[in-house]
């Protein structure tokens, strides 16, 4: 695939991890992304799980603002929380291990 080999050529480096010496809470995020370009959505979750649910967000977002949904901002605040959670918890335990 074109786009994957173009983003796996083309990835930025972590800074954080580059000058700190450990993962950043969006270490994975290209590679899971990477991943999900080419069809492996299990890989993609394994490496990175808050990435689809981030994806959702950010799909989610301007069509709220384009049609107004009834709850979509309430939608929206409930879709951030829960990917925090998910982003903290999936940072603690590569902290971890």
């Amino acid at each position: 695939m074109p786009i994957a080999h173009w983003l796996e050529t083309n990835s930025l480096p972590c800074l954080y991890k580059k000058y700190l010496g450990i993962d950043c809470p969006g270490c994975g995020m290209q590679r899971s992304f990477i991943e999900l370009v080419k069809g492996n959505m299990l890989d993609s979750i394994t490496i990175y799980p808050s990435l689809i649910p981030t994806i959702a967000m950010l799909l989610y977002l301007p069509l709220h603002l384009i049609y107004s949904f009834e709850n979509g901002a309430r939608n929206l605040k409930w879709l951030f929380i829960f990917n925090t959670i998910v982003v903290l918890f999936n940072y603690i335990y590569k902290l971890i291990n």
